[in-house]
């Protein structure tokens, strides 16, 4: 199946999920929120990536928050929806939701806790590519998943599913995008999953991000890809080092994403810092990161 890949390019927001202090979805301030994101000029949106901690909200839940972001985007920007489980028939049912919701693509997370073997890899995205006709972008983050996705097993998905068309890649190895970009022709979509090697992704051959510091500061992000793609690398560098002690910030030491997004969310008057377990709210001196990023970036 063909698919026009040409609006997955530059910076995408896995966008964090508004949370009351009572740990209820906050619809309204979500629908807002993604509103800002585009007029910001964010080139994408994502929501229930593992960053608008997927793996804690209710199925129901999971389902409003992207027919929500479907109904804000109206078809601005792409709307690419996080689907993944470590459950394939689940990963299939949020997966047919989202397209019958008018998602224009999906994320789906490597299977995470199961460890599964290569075949095992296949055979599931296999299956959740028979039961959609959208695009489908594989997130490989062995940080978290343990199971890392091969570039070769990537490649022949690519060459033998209906849809499968590219990766978000957060390992975080800069020989990769290359290694991708020659064993597919050229004809993988590939983002970054890492917000600190952003611009060397791209000089190797990616295409864009999917960003978690991007939730804080989208203008500067898609500033960065506008550079990048007008030549201006003198400007892109500039952006880059601005962003650089928020990308470090948003994931401190001591604490977990998405807290320390949330925290800055919070800073910006966009929403609470509340998580749900079994992530709690940043700490005292992660807040201090996050504060000292935010004044460096001018935000």
């Amino acid at each position: 199946m063909t698919h026009d890949l040409s609006r997955y390019r530059g910076a995408f927001t896995a966008l964090v999920t508004p949370m009351q202090d009572t740990g209820a979805v906050d619809y309204a301030a979500f629908e807002q929120f993604v509103d800002w994101q585009i007029t910001e000029g964010i080139h994408g949106v994502i929501p229930m990536g593992t960053t608008g901690e997927s793996p804690v909200l209710k199925h129901s839940e999971h389902r409003e928050v992207i027919e929500k972001c479907v109904q804000v985007a109206a078809g601005r920007v792409p709307v690419m929806a996080g689907t993944g489980s470590n459950n394939t028939a689940a990963a299939i049912a949020l997966s047919k939701h989202a397209e019958q919701a008018g998602a224009d693509s999906i994320l789906v997370v490597t299977p995470y806790y199961n460890k599964p073997s290569r075949d095992g890899l296949r055979a599931h995205f296999l299956a959740i590519d028979e039961a959609v006709r959208i695009p489908i972008f594989l997130y490989d983050i062995p940080g978290r998943s343990v199971v890392e996705i091969g570039s070769d097993l990537v490649a022949e998905l690519i060459k033998d599913s209906k849809n499968i068309v590219g990766i978000k890649d957060a390992t975080g190895n800069l020989v990769r995008p290359l290694e991708l970009h020659m064993n597919t022709a050229g004809q993988a979509v590939q983002f970054s999953g890492e917000d600190s090697s952003e611009l060397a992704f791209l000089a190797q051959g990616g295409h864009g991000i999917i960003s978690v510091t991007a939730n804080i500061a989208p203008k500067l992000h898609s500033e960065l890809h506008k550079a990048w793609q007008a030549g201006d690398f003198a400007r892109a560098a500039q952006i880059r080092d601005l962003l650089f002690p928020l990308a470090n910030a948003c994931f401190h030491g001591d604490s977990s994403s998405p807290a320390p997004a949330k925290y800055g969310l919070s800073r910006l008057g966009k929403m609470t810092d509340t998580v749900r377990l079994p992530s709690v709210p940043a700490p005292q001196s992660t807040r201090d990161a996050v504060d000292a990023a935010m004044q460096h970036a001018g935000l």
